[in-house]
C-alpha cells in the first residue's frame, strides 16, 4: 500500500475515568463492544487490521466487498466490528468468527453477518489527517459516510453531557460498554490513552471455587480466583475470574486459601473439569483465545464468598475480568445466585445506529 498512513498502526486508546468530563471541549460517543479495527484501502488493496496489528480479512469476508464499494478508493478509517442479534450486540457470536476453518467462517458470515461502526478518519486521498483536530476529522468522516448504508455505520456523537449521560444509562441494554469522551481539538495519537472512557460497574457476591498460580510463581503467589454462581438448578457455574492483585497481596492470598485446598476435589462441583472432559467449558480449558497460556487451576472447597465489581454479563459469564472488593464472611455460598444480578432492558440497536446519521 502507498497511503499517507500505512499499516501497521496501533489505534488510539482511552483512559478509564469515573465520570464524564464536562465543558465545551469534548465530543462524546457510545463505547462499542466489538473488535477494534482500522481499515486501510488503496484501490483494490484492502486490509482490516486488528488492534494487535493482525489481518481480520479472512474472518469477516462479508465486509470486504461492501467496504471496497462504499469507501473512497484511498482512505484509512478507525472503527469497531460488531455483530447484532435480537436488538443487542453479541460479542460471543463475534468471538466465534476467529476460527481456523474457512468453511466455518463462511457459514457464520452468511448466518450472522457483521457490521462496522466507524468513529475516526486517519487519512483520505493523499491527505494525512492525524494532526488535524478531532472536530475536523469527525466532520470529514460524516461527509465521507453520508451515503453509507448498512452494514456500515458512523457512530453517534454529541457535545451535550446530558445526552451522553442518557446514552450511558439507556444503551447498556443493547450491549454497549459505556461512553467515550474525545477532546475536540485532539490529534490522533496511536497507542496513547488520550481519550477518556466511562464504563458500567456493579457489584456481585461469588463463590470462590479455585485459583490459578501467578505466572512463574507456582507455590508462591496467587494469580487469579475462579468465581462461580449457582443457577436455578443448583449447579455452580463458572462465571469468570478475579485478578489484578498487588504483589504482596498475591502471597497473602496463598496463606489465606491454603486451608481450603485440603480435600478440595471431594464432592467439588467442578471435579469433572479437573479431570478434563473436552465437552465441558471448564475454568482451565485451552481455547483459541488463550494462545497457549498455562490455564491449569487448583481447586478450593467452595466455602468462601467474595464481593467483586464487574462491568456487565456476556451470556452467563462476566464479559471482562472482575475486581476484588472484599471477603463476605457474613454470606453463605448457596446465596450466591444469578438472581442477584441486575437485568438491564435492551434498547433497539436500530435506534443507536440511526443516531449516527
Amino acid at each position: 500500500m502507498n497511503l499517507p498512513v500505512n499499516p501497521p498502526i496501533l489505534p488510539m486508546l482511552a483512559k478509564r475515568v469515573t465520570g464524564l468530563p464536562e465543558g465545551d471541549g469534548w465530543i462524546y460517543e457510545p463505547k462499542w463492544d466489538g473488535f477494534r479495527a482500522i481499515v486501510f484501502q488503496d484501490a483494490a488493496d484492502l486490509l482490516i487490521q486488528s488492534r494487535d496489528q493482525k489481518s481480520l480479512n479472512r474472518y469477516f469476508p462479508e465486509l470486504i466487498e461492501t467496504l471496497q464499494k462504499q469507501l473512497p478508493s484511498r482512505c484509512v478509517l478507525d472503527g469497531e466490528i460488531v455483530i447484532a442479534q435480537n436488538g443487542a450486540l453479541d460479542f460471543e457470536a463475534l468471538q466465534l468468527r476467529i476460527h481456523p476453518a474457512a468453511s466455518r467462517v463462511k457459514s457464520l458470515s452468511e448466518q450472522i453477518p457483521a457490521s462496522m461502526v466507524f468513529f475516526d478518519l486517519l487519512s483520505e486521498g493523499d491527505e494525512d489527517l492525524q494532526s488535524q483536530p478531532f472536530e475536523t476529522r469527525r466532520n470529514k468522516l460524516e461527509a465521507l459516510l453520508s451515503s453509507a448504508v448498512p452494514p456500515l455505520h458512523i457512530t453517534p456523537a454529541t457535545r451535550e453531557t446530558s445526552v451522553a449521560s442518557d446514552w450511558f444509562r439507556r444503551f447498556e441494554g443493547a450491549g454497549l460498554d459505556g461512553v467515550v469522551a474525545k477532546p475536540i481539538d485532539g490529534i490522533y495519537e496511536p497507542d496513547k490513552r488520550v481519550m477518556f472512557k466511562v464504563k458500567h460497574e456493579r457489584d456481585c457476591d461469588c463463590v470462590v471455587a479455585g485459583f490459578r498460580w501467578y505466572k512463574e510463581s507456582e507455590g508462591v503467589a496467587i494469580g487469579s480466583l475462579l468465581l462461580g454462581l449457582f443457577d436455578d438448578s443448583g449447579a455452580l457455574q463458572h462465571v469468570g475470574v478475579c485478578a489484578s492483585f498487588a504483589k504482596e497481596k498475591r502471597r497473602e492470598l496463598l496463606d489465606f486459601l491454603t486451608p481450603y485446598r485440603a480435600n478440595a476435589l471431594d464432592n467439588h462441583p467442578w471435579r469433572a473439569w479437573a479431570e478434563y472432559e473436552p465437552d465441558q467449558r471448564m475454568p482451565g480449558g485451552q481455547s483459541r483465545w488463550s494462545q497457549g497460556k498455562d490455564l491449569s487451576w487448583q481447586p478450593l472447597r467452595p466455602e468462601l464468598v467474595v464481593e467483586v465489581s464487574y462491568e456487565h454479563m456476556q451470556g452467563r459469564r462476566f464479559r471482562h475480568m472482575s475486581h476484588f472488593k472484599r471477603w463476605r464472611t457474613d454470606k453463605r455460598p448457596e446465596d450466591c445466585t444469578y438472581a442477584q444480578l441486575e437485568v438491564v432492558p435492551a434498547q433497539e440497536l436500530t435506534e443507536i445506529f440511526s443516531l449516527g446519521r
